[in-house]
Parts: C-alpha cells; sequence; structure tokens
C-alpha cells in the first residue's frame, strides 16, 4: 500500500475516493430513507444519454451527462407531483429514453467508436485532478447543505406531509436534493460506472440501518462503509487489472452479507 502511494494517479484514485464516499454517504441516506432507490437508477441511467450526445457534438460528455441527469431528476420530480403520473411510469420513461438517445448519438458519432468502458464499468485510477477538484466542490457544497438544513431535510425524507404542516420549504428541498442527487451520480461515474453506480448509493446506508435508524449516524457510518469498500475494490483493481467498480461493488456487498451474518448469530444467542 505504501508502495501505491508513490504514483500519482493512485493518490488522484484515493482522494477521490473519499470524496465520492462522503457525496454518495449524504445523498444516498436521503434516497434510502425516501424510498428514490429507482429514482436513483433511472437517472443514472438517463445520463447515457448525455454521455452519447457529448461525444456527437464533440463535447465534455460529462458536463452533457449532468444537464440530462439534472432536467431527468426535475422532469420525475415535476411529473409525479404535478402531472398525476406516476412515479414509477416517469422513471421508465426517463430511464428507457436516456439509454435510447445514448445508443443513437454514440451510433451517429464521426470516426472511431468511443470507449464507454470506462463510463459503464468505471476505472478510478483513470479520474484525474480536475475530476477531484468538481467532486471536492460538491462535498463542500453538501456538508453545508447539510449542517443548515439537515433537520429539514430529515423531515421531508421520512414525512414530507408533516413538514408542509411545519411550514417548511418541501419543494425546495425535494428539488435540491434531486439536482445533488444527479450531479453526485454523474460526478461518481467514473469510480463504479453507469451499471454498478446505484449499488454504491444504496449498499452502504442498508448495511449501516442494519445497526442504526439515526439519520446523522447512517450518513457517517456510510461514509465509513462506502470508503472501505473504494479502497478494497481500488487495490484488487490495481494488482488484477480490472475496472474497479466491479470489485467495490462486490467487496460492499460482502459488508452487507458479513453484517446480516453478525446480527443473525447474535439475535440466535
Amino acid at each position: 500500500m505504501v508502495e501505491l502511494l508513490q504514483y500519482g494517479f493512485f493518490r488522484n484514485a484515493l482522494l477521490g475516493s473519499l470524496f465520492t464516499a462522503i457525496a454518495c454517504g449524504i445523498v444516498g441516506t436521503y434516497i434510502v430513507a425516501r424510498r428514490l432507490v429507482f429514482i436513483s437508477g433511472g437517472i443514472t441511467h438517463a445520463s447515457f444519454g448525455g454521455l452519447g450526445l457529448g461525444f456527437y457534438l464533440g463535447m465534455n460528455p460529462i458536463l452533457m451527462a449532468l444537464v440530462f441527469s439534472v432536467l431527468s431528476a426535475f422532469g420525475v420530480e415535476w411529473a409525479s407531483k404535478s402531472q398525476n403520473v406516476r412515479e414509477d411510469s416517469a422513471i421508465a420513461g426517463v430511464w428507457s429514453l436516456g439509454m435510447a438517445l445514448g445508443v443513437i448519438f454514440i451510433f451517429l458519432t464521426p470516426g472511431y467508436t468511443p470507449n464507454l468502458s470506462a463510463y459503464l464499468f468505471g476505472n478510478i485510477l483513470t479520474i484525474s485532478s480536475m475530476d477531484i477538484f468538481w467532486i471536492g466542490l460538491l462535498v463542500v457544497a453538501l456538508i453545508l447543505l447539510s449542517a443548515f438544513f439537515l433537520k429539514e431535510i430529515v423531515y421531508v425524507a421520512f414525512d414530507p406531509d408533516f413538514a408542509v404542516t411545519q411550514r417548511l420549504p418541501v419543494k425546495w428541498i425535494e428539488y435540491a436534493m434531486m439536482f445533488f442527487i444527479a450531479t453526485t451520480i454523474v460526478l461518481s461515474i467514473r469510480l463504479v460506472g453507469i451499471m454498478l453506480l446505484m449499488s454504491l448509493l444504496t449498499l452502504p446506508q442498508i448495511t449501516v440501518n442494519l445497526f442504526t435508524s439515526d439519520f446523522r449516524k447512517i450518513i457517517w457510518g456510510s461514509i465509513g462503509v462506502g470508503f472501505a469498500g473504494c479502497m478494497a475494490g481500488l487495490v484488487l483493481s490495481y494488482y488484477l487489472n480490472v475496472p474497479s467498480g466491479a470489485f467495490i461493488i462486490l467487496v460492499l456487498v460482502a459488508l452487507f452479507l458479513a453484517s446480516k451474518g453478525i446480527l443473525f448469530f447474535y439475535h440466535r444467542q
């Protein structure tokens, strides 16, 4: 491990893992508490349309994916709350549209077909200093948001109707959190990829939730579990020369199963 720290790309990957774990820990706890897991999946796959458009136009694919993701998140929230469209139907539409547009734009892109493996399956060893800067900026914004509005976020996550009776800005909080969910998803794509990102936003949270129901403790615990999974996946991916995303998710699944096993034997005694 000490030898690996001599390499700049590994230090970048380590710092990117930490920032990603913090961001996913904060927004993932909101996602699990409000039962938005499938919305996060829809936004994740909708971002593929932005990636394809970015390649087609010769623009930054991550930037275009961010635009697609934010618009998709707002679209699902608006359609389900204002247009009497079932939330699962809106998610399915966004999910399918994003993937279809991504395939079409990539097929129409002139020249060589873009290398999509880093976006689909993730490889944090390729993360750049600019990627770290942007996700670090996101982490700062999320920490400030949590510091000033955590109570309001908790109320909206667990009981938005009660939050309305308390005259809290429910719509503002919901749209703000959807924006941060979309942004976290796009900036975390390089870590685990589009295909596996939904797991990073949920597995650490449900693992910690086995031991506590406190919102703050779940945030802190999921950050720790997420970072541990990223570290283990990072080292394994370096030595085995495979994308990091799959190993990160496998480690997180193993941690969840181990936690379930510990609780099972504890209650049997």
